[in-house]
């Protein structure tokens, strides 16, 4: 139920007002300013429905203290009996979410706050589905950074690489399908080792993290790094079969927060450092980075094999490789000299869209079609493909394949085209 605070000065709007609101929300009331700050504070209402005229303190700078106060948007209404055109324009322009002119109607009331409630619900909807990953349904990347980015700041607690150890076995045997059922699985095993108040997202593939909050004790994160091993495996012979034979496991690179730092990037480094020394032995584990632990062993691995992990990709699925058209660009080059002078077969062909609507899912059947030495970009509307070390009927052979897949389009909406390079 939807919490409501109405602030006037007027005694008999006050019980009028929420009598009517009473029906389908909760309801909190102040007669002054300084009261609606104090009730504010401390009950967080969803919106603040206001008079507009009272002394001391007016409904706009009312607002003002209370947006002054809180780290998001206050949702406020703004009740007057001014039939001015300048009292409602001052009032939308400082954010108010609706005006409502005194006398109030019941059922005015009602479907006026029913819409901003309904409005907010939407809006909040849109965030979360903007911060979500949509296969895992946990925090995606980019809000998972900016949250733990935030919280790692003022928070003791411990942050958690997660990385599946062999998935890319389970897309290459089993299929992206079956290897989606496994991550679905796997974001499920690890909200049973978190609580309300921690953190948990995707970062991309089979690498998660999470922040545990007032955790600093090494033995909370063995046990969870067990559960979470023991129970995998568990899962993937439920949904692969007991003949699945693939040694699923987890790897946790762990690092205690404020001992190591309160930056989340240097966080997130360290915690890496932690992880790299599972998978360099035998994976399946917990590491936790510290000072005089990993000093020695940060330093070493800043050599070759460091450069080899940061310049590899750290989830290699299936498909053509994706990057960014300026890189695009100097994979480009760099294939064309190479095919010059080893008279190797380079083709470029570029799909173009007539509308931009599905680009991302005409980019993943693309990126699933070609093969793993192949490069994809897109630029707009227009993708293109580089196929090293092919001839023209192998590009033939796979445009037609790209084109049998594409079932939800049109495929004279596309336009091809192809040059043979070399």
């Amino acid at each position: 139920m939807s919490k409501i605070l109405i602030v006037d000065d007027e005694e008999m709007m006050l019980m009028l007002a929420e009598r009517i609101l009473s029906q389908k929300y909760e309801i909190l009331t102040a007669t002054t300013g300084e009261e609606a700050i104090e009730i504010f504070e401390r009950e967080h209402p969803d919106i603040v429905l206001s008079d507009l005229m009272m002394p001391e303190m007016d409904g706009y700078e009312l607002h003002r203290i209370l947006q002054e106060k809180s780290t998001h948007p206050v949702p406020m209404i703004f009740m007057s009996a001014d039939e001015s055109d300048e009292a409602e324009s001052k009032g939308f322009e400082v954010g108010a979410e609706d005006y409502i002119r005194k006398p109030v109607k019941p059922d005015v009331l009602l479907r006026r706050v029913g819409n901003t409630i309904d409005n907010l619900d939407k809006i909040h909807g849109l965030e979360v589905a903007a911060s979500t990953d949509p296969l895992t349904k946990l925090m995606n990347k980019s809000a998972t950074q900016k949250k733990l980015g935030e919280l790692v700041k003022n928070s003791f607690g411990a942050l958690l690489m997660i990385d599946l150890d062999s998935f890319k076995l389970v897309n290459d045997i089993y299929g992206h399908a079956a290897g989606d059922k496994i991550l679905i699985c796997f974001a499920d095993l690890i909200r049973k080792i978190i609580r309300e108040k921690d953190v948990a997202g995707r970062m991309g593939g089979d690498e998660f993290i999470a922040f545990l909050q007032d955790v600093d004790d090494e033995k909370v994160l063995a046990d969870k790094t067990k559960f979470l091993n023991e129970q995998i495996l568990i899962a993937a012979k439920n949904l692969l079969g007991n003949e699945m034979q693939i040694p699923l496991g987890v790897s946790v690179g762990a690092v205690f927060v404020p001992d190591a730092g309160n930056n989340f990037q240097e966080l997130y480094k360290k915690a890496d450092v932690a992880l790299y020394e599972v998978k360099q032995h035998g994976k399946h584990g917990l590491s936790v980075f510290g000072e005089k632990n990993h000093a020695e062993k940060s330093s070493a691995v800043e050599g070759i094999s460091q450069m080899r992990m940061i310049l590899g990709e750290r989830n290699v699925e299936a498909g053509a490789y994706f990057v960014e058209f300026e890189a695009f660009k100097k994979i480009y080059r760099l294939l064309a000299r190479m095919a010059e002078n080893y008279k190797k077969g380079l083709v470029l062909m570029q799909f173009t869209l007539s509308e931009k609507i599905f680009a991302e899912e005409f980019k993943e059947i693309l990126i699933r079609s070609l093969r793993r030495s192949d490069c994809v970009t897109q630029s707009g509307k227009k993708f293109l493909v580089l196929l090293s070390e092919a001839t023209e009927l192998e590009a033939e052979g796979m445009k037609n394949r790209i084109f049998s897949r594409l079932k939800n389009f049109n495929a004279r909406e596309i336009i091809f085209e192809r040059e043979k390079i070399f």
